[in-house]
């Protein structure tokens, strides 16, 4: 893709940011009824990398417009307190409305704050002192605005008298609480805060949002909390009225309540859900095999040391697939020795008008990398270049659009499945043996990641010489052998491949009603001129091991039980497919069954 072509840059974060708040998937994605935290996660940190890349003006206006919203919460608040005698309940129903309005217009709040900017420098995308020019704004903003609605509020007759006198009382209340009780009260109301943020990009819509964040802060003024904003406001409007020395205010209420909501939300909610997430969030940090962080000492000193902030989906744009383009990735452990699984693509990719076989090079490093590891990545990098060139002409070859990158990492089998979801791949072929990608699975991924999210099809080689002449499909009919039997079809259309249907019964007077049916799904299935072979020994490892002495190939999708995540566990039932002697191809199709169908069946 050429710069000119390239989408810009905040076309593309706020693209991303508006589908993460939407919750509108990504095309071809299985939509699930709610976010995994991984997920969340990665919307706060789509959304807070626009926010934390916004000019200080930008900040500190949006600042502005929440900390005057404020002023409406006092104002209710006030008013209601007066107009029923300070029922604790009653007083508080409208508390909500300016926090409402603040975060459902997406406005800059400081308390929401603990939790975006947090993530990103968590992540060592955003440096330290990124985070408090970023916090320093929105708060000097936050603070400005419920200066001007105290002042409005105290000078321009908007209270009764009685108001007047409940919003008075409201901010000595909070003057007159000790100091470490309005620390730990502010605390608590930190959490809720930073909690929803947290609710808030799990939601889906904007009445579950409202709900939320309605129900959250009416906690506050019932639980007799305090979020620093509103107490600001507050106290001001006490200093206005004549009542309250400013520092009294700030040192006795305003400081206490600003420390107990940072500290609440920052340990007890983003650090919590930071290690509640898996340990890989961000795909982008490590993509095409550079390692996006900040060092250390950028993230300590920021542009005192070199770099302050990495953006998110920066390097995203380079990968910006064509959903036309039928997108095959093959990731390899090595380019010398896995030519027969790179002519695999390539074959099948050649039977598509319009497809692009993409060879990612993984190489595999300690997930707990050496001081010079990071040194040696570009001699690493340079020197899988130079293999991938014969990969690359291998699939040219075939007169194919290809693409080769390296990546560098510790956790390769996750690499996949992050570039597969990144680029939107149609399909993924991969070694299976010794030393392939498919045996990491089992040190660095999840069973329930495995079996329930699939980004895509999958195609798992055995090789043993690779022969496609003839193919040996053992099927059961059904959803589960559909890719297998469009593999089967491309590859009789590409090597002429002669097939032969294998279909085990368990009682030899089901023969004629298996045939039957055989007969009718083969021509469903576009098969019609294979072969097809009916087996009445209810025997299917041993009717696979008879008819695998005659064929090249044998090619079996996934059944009820998963094949892939029997793989993956070593517990794959079919040990036949270790003791034959052709190639053996794996196939699975993303599903819709809960993990708990695919364990048991």
């Amino acid at each position: 893709m050429t710069n000119s072509d390239r989408p810009d840059r905040g076309d593309t974060v706020r693209e991303a940011v508006e589908q993460s708040r939407s919750g509108a998937p990504a095309a071809g994605a299985v939509v699930r009824d709610r976010f995994s935290a991984d997920e969340v996660f990665q919307r706060i940190v789509a959304a807070a990398d626009e926010e934390i890349t916004s000019g200080s003006r930008e900040l500190f206006f949006s600042a502005l417009a929440a900390g005057f919203a404020i002023s409406i919460t006092v104002l209710l608040y006030s008013t209601m307190t007066a107009a029923t005698d300070g029922h604790p309940v009653l007083s508080a129903l409208l508390y909500p409305l300016g926090f409402i309005y603040i975060i459902i217009g997406g406005y800059q709040l400081y308390t929401e704050n603990t939790l975006p900017p947090v993530a990103l420098t968590l992540e060592r995308l955003a440096s330290l002192p990124t985070l408090l020019r970023h916090w320093t704004v929105v708060l000097i903003g936050n603070f400005a605005g419920g200066v001007v609605g105290a002042a409005v509020l105290a000078w321009g007759g908007v209270f009764s008298p009685e108001a007047a006198a409940a919003a008075i009382h409201l901010g000595e209340h909070g003057v007159e609480t000790p100091w470490w009780d309005t620390f730990f009260k502010a605390g608590f109301a930190g959490l809720i805060v930073a909690g929803v943020v947290w609710v808030e990009y799990a939601a889906r819509d904007t009445i579950s949002r409202i709900v939320v964040v309605y129900l959250a802060f009416l906690a506050i003024p019932m639980g007799n909390l305090f979020h620093v904003v509103t107490s600001f406001t507050e106290m001001f409007y006490v200093v206005f009225a004549g009542d309250l020395a400013v520092s009294v205010g700030l040192t006795e209420f305003v400081l206490p309540v600003l420390l107990g909501n940072t500290i609440g939300g920052i340990a007890l909610v983003t650090v919590v859900n930071y290690f509640q997430t898996s340990e890989r969030r961000l795909e982008s940090i490590r993509l095409e095999g550079t390692d996006r962080q900040l060092t250390m000492r950028e993230w300590a000193l920021g542009g005192l040391a070199g770099r302050s902030y990495v953006p998110v989906l920066e390097a995203a744009e380079s990968i910006v697939s064509d959903t036309d383009t039928y997108r095959m990735l093959v990731p390899i452990a090595n380019p010398r020795t896995e030519s027969r699984l790179v002519e695999l693509a390539s074959v099948l990719a050649s039977q598509n008008e319009d497809a692009t076989v993409h060879a990612v090079h993984i190489v595999q490093t300690p997930e707990r990398r050496s001081p010079g590891i990071g040194a040696g990545r570009d001699r690493i990098v340079a020197e899988s270049e130079n293999q991938l060139e014969g990969v690359r002409e291998t699939i040219e070859s075939y007169d194919v659009e290809c693409e080769t990158s390296t990546i560098v990492s510790g956790r390769s089998f996750e690499e996949i499945f992050a570039m597969a979801k990144r680029e939107h791949t149609d399909l993924v072929v991969m070694g299976w043996g010794v030393n392939q990608l498919w045996g990491a699975a089992q040190r660095e991924r999840s069973l329930s990641d495995l079996t329930t999210r699939l980004p895509c099809d999958f195609l798992v080689l055995k090789d043993r010489g690779l022969d496609t002449s003839r193919i040996l499909l053992p099927t059961a009919g059904g959803p589960d052998s559909d890719l297998s039997a469009e593999v089967a079809r491309t590859l009789r259309s590409a090597v002429d491949a002669e097939i032969t249907l294998l279909h085990v019964v368990d009682d030899p007077d089901r023969r004629e009603d298996a045939e039957q049916f055989f007969r009718e799904w083969a021509a469903g299935h576009d098969l019609d001129d294979a072969d097809l072979l009916v087996d009445d020994s209810g025997d299917i490892e041993s009717a696979i091991a008879r008819e695998a002495a005659d064929h090249t190939l044998v090619l079996i999708g996934a059944t009820e039980r998963g094949l892939l995540s029997r793989l993956v566990t070593d517990s794959l039932h079919f040990s036949v497919l270790n003791e034959v002697e052709c190639s053996v191809l794996l196939a699975e199709r993303p599903s819709k069954r809960s993990l708990r169908e695919w364990l048991f069946g």
